[in-house]
């Protein structure tokens, strides 16, 4: 035990400490390069050998972002340009910024006039029908654009073969990431909810394949222990982001384990890997985009496919319920609530949404709303 204590005191170390990585991957010789929300190819970066850096906002005050957005805009977007304005990103080399919704796309504007002085923005207009050839086509030309764009900026040259072996780093990274999702939701005593969210988030920080290591040498301890048993309860996670240090302590202290998410920073990205047969990297890269799905940032003519993708994840998961945290301000998955509330109704199983946003540092609503929440699954056991 005391083994997995110090695995998982390494993952909150790197999780807790972007700007401690971002220095050691420069002090390293290394260029770092800011992937900001969300489904950037940050494969190019890695195939330059360049440190591919999430960008995913956080805790810290909301001062001179104010100066391009209205203060009452959804807390992702504002804290991340914040950090490019204030410091917390300097020495990045560049940033890819994506427009796959009207809450994304301000944020890529507003920082070509501001941050974007400092560090070169690398824009990506992603093309939302992805499925059919010809958008297919136009992902790949963005996806060729990006490359050669970074080129120019970082004086590096980003082979072909590079890519395709970065291609396979980063499908053992996410089979290795799925494995501990899997093993985490059998061993909730070990890992508690808070630990679940550092080892996924440490991941941003630091080079995928020093993160692989890790994972497997975490998940072959795992492995190897009985599973666990847990009296409180069970939980499928759902929103954009849900890595603010307060209600983490609220979950472990209310004993909530997470046996599957639907979170935008988490899981969402995980599902699919890249085909590594496809001759033409960037065609490899516009398939897998193709195939993303179950996200409402992403178009799909196919309606309520990801109502019932996040019901069928609560039931094929056994969780209780799911708990939907709704980033304040946030259009795009607001809009959705009502279909995902009817699927959930329907199904007879509890959903609960809670406003959330970076910045919260109070949380006896949440509280409040898993008691509430605890109720329910009580009488649904009942």
């Amino acid at each position: 035990m005391s083994d997995i204590k110090s695995l998982l005191g390494q993952f909150a170390d790197i999780a807790d400490n972007q700007r401690k990585y971002i220095d050691k991957a420069l002090n390293d010789g290394k260029k770092v390069v800011g992937i900001f929300p969300y489904y950037a190819p940050e494969e190019i970066v890695y195939a330059g050998g360049m440190l591919p850096l999430g960008v995913w906002g956080g805790q810290g005050p909301i001062e001179q972002a104010k100066n391009y957005f209205p203060t009452f805009y959804y807390s992702l977007a504002l804290r991340c340009l914040e950090m490019a304005l204030d410091g917390s990103l300097d020495g990045l080399t560049a940033s890819m910024l994506t427009t796959l919704d009207d809450t994304l796309r301000p944020l890529s504007q507003n920082y070509k006039v501001s941050a974007g002085r400092k560090i070169p923005m690398i824009f990506l207009n992603h093309g939302q029908h992805r499925k059919e050839d010809f958008g297919k086509i136009y992902n790949a030309k963005i996806f060729k654009n990006a490359k050669e764009e970074l080129e120019k900026i970082s004086g590096i040259q980003i082979s072909n073969e590079n890519l395709k072996k970065a291609f396979v780093v980063y499908n053992e990274n996410r089979a290795e990431k799925r494995k501990f999702i899997k093993l985490a939701a059998t061993h909730p005593q070990t890992i508690k909810a808070s630990d679940r969210c550092k080892v996924l988030k440490a991941g941003y920080h630091i080079f995928k394949d020093e993160h692989t290591k890790m994972l497997k040498e975490l998940n072959a301890i795992l492995e190897a222990m009985p599973e666990e048993s847990w009296n409180g309860i069970k939980v499928v996670t759902s929103g954009i982001i849900t890595d603010n240090p307060g209600l983490l302590e609220v979950f472990d202290e209310y004993k909530v384990c997470i046996v599957a998410d639907d979170v935008a920073s988490e899981s969402r990205g995980l599902k699919i890997d890249i085909d590594t047969t496809i001759e033409d990297p960037f065609m490899a890269l516009a398939d897998q985009f193709a195939r993303m799905d179950e996200d409402p940032i992403l178009w799909d003519p196919e309606l309520n496919k990801r109502q019932t993708y996040v019901v069928n994840l609560v039931k094929e998961n056994n969780a209780d319920g799911c708990l939907l945290f709704m980033m304040n301000f946030n259009d795009t998955e607001e809009m959705e609530y009502p279909s995902l509330k009817k699927a959930f109704d329907k199904a007879g199983i509890p959903l609960i949404k809670m406003g959330y946003d970076q910045q919260m540092v109070d949380f006896a609503q949440v509280k409040t709303q898993l008691e509430t929440f605890s109720d329910m699954v009580q009488m649904n056991r009942a």
